[in-house]
């Protein structure tokens, strides 16, 4: 179709190009919502077509196992001079104990520690036996 017989051309100069009052065809009422709204109301044909996995969670993962308290390595020195000990000489923090799942990598610990955890991130293992302290996983 040629330009010229195009429906806006005719339209070209009145107010609102066949959209009635202002403010019609402007913002995110009229596409139904912005992002992810509507993908379990007025989108649902939608969301089944191109999204079919997008609701629920993999059966194979549980649910219990989530980490859900987790310290880091800048904030042993502070926990061991509330809750650590020492036997046989060496520094002890039981995080388990303390309610801690993971321990995580960030900053630095100055001591030595000998530290009792279920889980610890690669690199808070290697900071922490690199200053000569040691990791028991408690599973």
């Amino acid at each position: 179709m040629a330009t010229r017989f195009r429906k806006i051309r005719r339209q070209r100069g009145s107010r609102y190009c066949g959209w009635g009052q202002i403010g019609q065809h402007r913002q995110s009422g009229s596409r139904g919502g912005i992002g992810q709204a509507g993908k379990h109301k007025h989108f649902w044909i939608r969301t089944i077509k191109e999204e079919p996995n997008h609701f629920g969670h993999d059966s194979l993962v549980s649910l219990g196992s989530r980490v859900s308290k987790w310290i880091n390595l800048k904030d042993l020195d502070s926990v061991f001079d509330k809750h650590g000990k020492t036997e046989n000489g060496k520094s002890v923090i039981d995080l388990t104990s303390l309610g801690y799942h993971k321990l995580l990598g960030t900053g630095n610990v100055i001591s030595p520690y000998i530290v009792k955890v279920e889980f610890v991130s690669s690199n808070a293992k290697e900071k922490i036996l690199a200053i000569g302290g040691q990791v028991v996983n408690n599973e």
